[in-house]
């Protein structure tokens, strides 16, 4: 299937050529019929002799239904841009093609209506004037009578020829189906309607609902009021939803492949060159059906960053609009990052403003992880990436200039930190990762390189450990030795002296990292934290002291303290007074 919007100034005959060419009638509402105006969205379609599904949705073109128009025409690949024979273009014209250029829809046909009634050459050369700077430049023109049906057949073969010439969608892409209505049918429930510009649906699939979040089920579908199972865009298509009531769904919101949009309400944009001194403070953005208010922050000559009113699905490349609803001027925009980072620090801003002006139109994935310094996998699919850039540690990618800068700053970070600290030289791993502003300690642990190595949780640099006195190391070995079967069973005070190792003893090996001084007179060996590291996590989580206790096989005096030590290393966090989970990351 197909799908063309129309465009154009009100009462130029969009609904009549519609009627027309399907024999549909698009004016949904007894008042459109009545006061011969469209005044919403309005839907037809017809087979094409080549035997191609073709629909139509018809856009009003009064200046107070504007928004409905860029509802309609958002989704579409390709617009007819309409113009009365006998009136010529007017302001509604001029608005209409502003959002479709902004858009950058380059496929379309200039179809002068009422050419029995005015001068059909003279529009078509007027017209041509106006869109020669837009994005319909030199598209094909046909001059038709809807009344008398003259050069109605000639449409059809334009019209035909311009579905020919559209490129294929990708059946693979991510769905995205933006709701432009949403009602009820007895026995049913909810029912949404939409252009698929891309992608496929089935039956029994399940879309998440933007901005919501909520996930839903596609119960049955139909497309040109026949019953389907599968639909590939480009297509208009009716979704019956599975238990999504009615106020849940409106028009503005998407249906979405789960997993693969990001939700966001802060973006990096491009203008088009020239616009940029035309925006305001604020203003409303336009995409698909949606429209939602923005706070705009100018950052340099072509580039913003946007703050949206609220969440929507969107992917770098995003072509979307801003109109200003006091001025209606409309400004296209290229969104460049759907996750921008903040600006923390003075001069941020400028520093943004630099970089996205060196960005091609869209950005590639190489720049947008030099930019972020590390994403997953997953955050490209969100961005509508491609993975790219230096795989670590499972589902981690960083940039690999970056990267090298950052194993450099590692080991500078080991050396101050061992030269503040001579008595427990070495760096534990969760300092280095809020010091390098890392969100994952996997990412710190990937960084170390010899000569740096990683040791119960702590990275180590050569000879970083002060030499402890002889018969304080051998005490350390004596319970190394007595708890190697048993790791978690400290020794009493008692013990300890014995061993060699009282209070005083203790206090000096825990200082140069020799030994885990939990507690006055609890003292494990290193093993012991990455052995209960191991053992916790395969506890249910989360997990109670008291089931901790018995995991581990020791008595509430160590269990405690350990706890309490593995939280301050970032290895677990309380969930309540009683319980505790392992850290995800």
């Amino acid at each position: 299937m197909h799908v063309v919007a129309t465009a154009g100034h009100v009462d130029h005959g969009k609904s009549t050529l519609v009627r027309a060419l399907t024999g549909m009638e698009p004016d949904r509402w007894a008042e459109e019929r009545r006061r011969g105006l469209t005044i919403d969205l309005g839907f037809a379609w017809r087979t094409m002799p080549s035997g191609r599904a073709l629909a139509f949705v018809d856009v009003p073109g009064h200046e107070r239904f504007v928004t409905n128009m860029m509802a309609g025409i958002g989704p579409v690949p390709a617009v007819l841009i309409v113009v009365a024979a006998d009136e010529g273009w007017m302001p509604q014209s001029a608005e209409h093609l502003a959002v479709i250029d902004a858009l950058g829809v380059h496929h379309g046909l200039l179809v002068v209506t009422r050419s029995d009634r005015g001068d059909a050459e003279l529009a078509i050369e007027e017209a041509r004037l106006e869109l020669a700077d837009s994005s319909l430049a030199d598209v094909p023109a046909v001059a038709v009578s809807s009344i008398t049906g003259a050069g109605i057949d000639d449409l059809v073969t334009a019209l035909d020829e311009l579905v020919a010439s559209l490129p294929a969608p990708d059946d693979a892409a991510p769905v995205r189906l933006w709701i432009d209505r949403a009602f009820t049918i007895k026995g049913m429930g909810t029912v949404v309607t939409g252009t698929l510009p891309a992608g496929t649906v089935n039956v029994g699939d399940e879309l998440q609902l933007s901005p919501s979040g909520r996930i839903v089920k596609i119960r049955g579908m139909e497309s040109l009021k026949r019953k389907v199972e599968t639909v590939t865009g480009v297509a208009r298509v009716a979704l019956n939803l599975k238990g999504v009531d009615l106020d849940e769904c409106q028009r503005g919101m998407a249906l979405v492949t789960p997993g693969r949009w990001s939700d966001t309400d802060t973006v990096d944009v491009r203008l088009r060159a020239g616009t940029s001194d035309l925006l305001p403070r604020e203003s409303l953005l336009h995409i698909g059906s949606a429209s939602v208010s923005v706070r705009i922050r100018r950052l340099g000559e072509t580039t913003a960053r946007l703050t949206l009113e609220h969440p929507l699905p969107l992917h770098v490349g995003d072509r979307v609009i801003l109109r200003d609803p006091g001025s209606r001027r409309v400004t296209g925009l290229t969104v460049l990052d759907v996750r921008p980072p903040p600006f923390r620090r003075r001069g941020a801003a400028v520093r943004a403003a630099d970089e996205l002006a060196e960005w091609p139109d869209p950005p590639t994935a190489h720049q947008l992880l030099a930019r972020h310094h590390y994403l997953k996998d997953n955050d490209f699919s969100l961005m509508g990436l491609r993975a790219v850039g230096r795989g670590v540690d499972g589902d981690w990618r960083v940039d690999p200039g970056w990267w090298v800068s950052q194993c450099q700053r590692l080991s500078a970070l080991a050396k101050d930190y061992a030269l503040g600290n001579p008595l427990a030289p070495t760096l534990p791993v969760e300092v280095a990762r809020q010091l390098l502003d890392l969100p994952d300690r996997r990412l710190v642990e990937a960084l170390v390189r010899p000569p740096l190595r990683i040791e119960a949780g702590r990275i180590h640099r050569p000879a970083d450990r002060p030499k402890l006195p002889e018969a304080i190391a051998a005490a350390v070995r004596r319970l190394e030795r007595e708890l190697e079967e048993t790791p978690f069973q400290a020794p009493e005070a008692g013990r300890l002296a014995q061993l060699g190792l009282d209070s005083r003893a203790a206090i000096a090996a825990a200082k140069v990292g020799a030994v885990l001084r939990l507690a006055e007179g609890v003292v494990l060996p290193l093993t012991a934290e990455p052995r209960a590291v191991e053992i916790l996590g395969d506890l249910p989580q989360p997990f109670t002291a008291s089931e901790a206790r018995s995991a581990l096989g020791t008595s509430r005096r160590v269990v405690i303290p350990l706890l309490e030590y593995l939280d301050e290393r970032g290895h677990t966090v309380r969930v309540d007074n009683s319980s505790r989970r392992m850290r995800t990351t």
